[in-house]
């Protein structure tokens, strides 16, 4: 079993729900094991996945320190569920929600978070297809093709590209803007332009400093993206 860390860039869409969005791979980025995702890599996965019903487990910290990943049978309990995955040009983007927020470990796991020192996401996978590299200076082993077991939030990420930069509602143009770019994939010019006709048509649907309604968010993206 192989694990992939990624800093998470988690972005929540409220401090209510604990709903949240992020990045569980992200292409072209050597890890500390010298290791490099390919576009494409999760295509197959996601598609077993899909004709499964569900979603691979989130977990905290690939379920502690035993067992197949090292911990005892509370330890592999999810910590929250994976609501989306798909591939988009940067890499593996995810949308999940934490589970029991009003119980102590829950409450735990969300002020990690939004305090930024539990950033990481990594995956726990099986390589199912991968090439060496072949020159110097090159990564160690580029990864084709995996089979996607679990994403899980750790504390010790090996990949600095994408490491957790807030958790915190979406209450101004700005914030919306980099929604655009973590969420949608877009350059910070095409963010810009998008947030200034899309946010007043959205920012309509809120109370005075409340976040975006999170569902506003995602017809808008969709809307966009058709």
């Amino acid at each position: 079993m192989d694990r992939f860390r990624v800093d998470a860039e988690l972005k929540f869409a409220s401090d209510k729900t604990g709903v949240f969005s992020g990045y569980g791979a992200v292409y072209g980025n050597v890890d500390a094991a010298g290791d490099v995702i390919e576009k494409g890599a999760f295509r197959d996965t996601l598609r077993a996945w899909n004709d499964k019903g569900k979603l691979p487990p989130m977990l905290l910290q690939h379920g502690g320190a035993g067992s197949i990943f090292g911990g005892g049978a509370d330890d592999m309990l999810p910590v929250g569920r994976w609501t989306s995955m798909e591939e988009n040009s940067r890499g593996l983007k995810v949308d999940g929600e934490l589970f029991a927020l009003a119980t102590e470990r829950g409450q735990y796991i969300y002020e990690g978070l939004k305090a930024g020192v539990l950033d990481g996401l990594s995956i726990g996978f099986k390589v199912v297809k991968s090439r060496n590299g072949t020159k110097a200076g090159e990564p160690k082993r580029y990864l084709e093709q995996i089979d996607l077991w679990e994403l899980s939030i750790v504390t010790w990420p090996a990949n600095d590209k994408a490491r957790v930069g807030a958790v915190k509602s979406i209450t101004t143009i700005r914030e919306f803007e980099a929604f655009l770019r973590d969420a949608g994939g877009y350059s910070a010019a095409q963010a810009r332009r998008i947030a200034a006709q899309g946010y007043k048509a959205i920012d309509a649907e809120r109370d005075a400093g409340d976040a975006l309604p999170l569902d506003a968010m995602r017809r808008l993206l969709a809307t966009i993206k058709s």
